[in-house]
């Protein structure tokens, strides 16, 4: 079965090529991690041996010198071709060592930022760092973090509890954002701090429908105390800001790749199970099925490459972003909910298909299409936003009633 995407770059090239490596020993692996629910180590020491955690890094430190989001989208779909938690969970990783080479590149060299960053992503070349990363919190949403990092005189205490902490198990650190307020204002910031960190408590409380595997879970911090400059401002708390919204949809717009890649992995499995099953000349429903599948597929591919051209050419023109206005941050936010609600829900119909054409059989749960049906149920929830708020946030937006800064 061929896929309608293909890389754009030629740091592309290798990382999708590694990527392709590991389908099938990710997909022999996912049933019992699945089963377990737990993450399987296996799988993040091959994405460090063939060099996909370190796709962002800069070549002259290590890594493939990956820039492009077509491209690092593209990745994850191909990794959820063999195991959609292990594809979300690394994507997290990916996207904080985006952030940190995006600083190497910007920052002049031997100032503390430059340093910093250079510093760790020669750790992640190294096979030494793997880097979980969160927003989520109960009872709130990105703009309004209620996890707070508060001065004192050795630096800062972080108090809260974050969700969906994908990948907190194996990781060595964690990335999230928090709230900061000074005596300048109240500040959605971001931090990066060592998972053993004294008082970062992993509660241990992932029990999911699907994504089984990707460990995550909650967790806590406990009065933990973080240097004075592992904190960086990001935007006001509470409100949409230029870097917000560039980063939130760049971090977000791989996951949607996640949601391809396993209705990709259905529709291949249908159109194998078809082809072998001796009734399926006698029964045209069959070919009209898989052709509308088939639509599906080619529409969410279409949309979610076409998005990914789109934010590699808007970070082209606008100097990684630092240079967007705030109308284009809302752009590429709506252009991103299009191609999310789109992908979400035909990956959700084409698994459901799946199952239709693969009759008792899908329904047990030793038939891969049972563990995807439940893990395709994840993207839609995956803020921002929610399908409830993505509908009117797109169409405010093309009236021209963007949200409160």
């Amino acid at each position: 079965m061929s896929y309608a995407i293909s890389p754009i770059t030629e740091a592309g090239e290798y990382v999708i090529g590694a990527a392709e490596s590991l389908i099938e020993t990710f997909r022999a692996r996912s049933d019992a991690a699945d089963r377990t629910n737990e993450i399987d180590p296996d799988n993040y020491r091959d994405m460090q041996r063939v060099g996909i955690t370190a796709a962002f890094v800069p070549k002259e430190l290590g890594g493939f010198g990956l820039q492009s989001i077509h491209d690092w989208t593209l990745t994850i779909a191909t990794l959820a071709r063999g195991d959609g938690s292990a594809a979300i969970a690394i994507s997290m990783h990916l996207s904080a060592t985006r952030g940190l080479a995006a600083l190497y590149h910007r920052s002049e060299p031997g100032s503390a930022p430059h340093t910093r960053a250079k510093q760790v992503l020669e750790a992640v070349a190294r096979k030494e760092m793997l880097i979980c990363s969160t927003t989520t919190e109960r009872g709130t949403d990105n703009l309004h973090p209620l996890t707070e990092a508060t001065a004192c005189e050795e630096g800062w205490r972080l108090n809260g509890t974050k969700n969906f902490v994908t990948m907190s198990p194996l990781a060595t650190h964690v990335a999230t954002n928090v709230r900061m307020r000074n005596e300048e204002g109240d500040y959605i910031a971001n931090v990066l701090m060592p998972m053993d960190t004294e008082g970062v408590v992993q509660l241990g409380d992932w029990d999911a429908l699907g994504m089984r595997a990707s460990g995550s879970q909650s967790v806590q911090f406990d009065n933990c105390l973080i240097p004075q400059d592992a904190l960086r401002t990001i935007g006001p708390w509470g409100g949409w800001s230029i870097p917000v919204l560039v980063n939130r949809t760049l971090a977000n717009v791989p996951l949607v790749g996640a949601f391809l890649g396993i209705a990709e992995t259905a529709m291949a499995l249908a159109v194998e199970g078809r082809k072998k099953a001796e009734d399926t000349a006698s029964r045209p429903g069959v070919a009209n099925a898989l052709a509308e599948m088939e639509i599906l597929l080619a529409t969410s591919q279409s949309i979610l490459g076409r998005h990914g051209e789109d934010l590699d050419r808007f970070m082209r023109e606008t100097n990684g972003g630092a240079d967007a206005t705030y109308e284009q941050g809302h752009e590429i936010m709506k252009d991103y909910q299009s191609a999310k609600w789109v992908v979400n829900r035909n990956a959700i119909d084409i698994v459901s298909r799946a199952m239709d054409l693969s009759g008792g059989g899908g329904f047990m749960a030793r038939n891969p299409l049972s563990r995807l049906y439940r893990d395709v149920r994840a993207g839609p929830f995956m803020q921002p936003h929610s399908p409830i708020d993505a509908r009117d946030y797109v169409g405010n937006v093309l009236l021209g009633t963007y949200p409160e800064k």
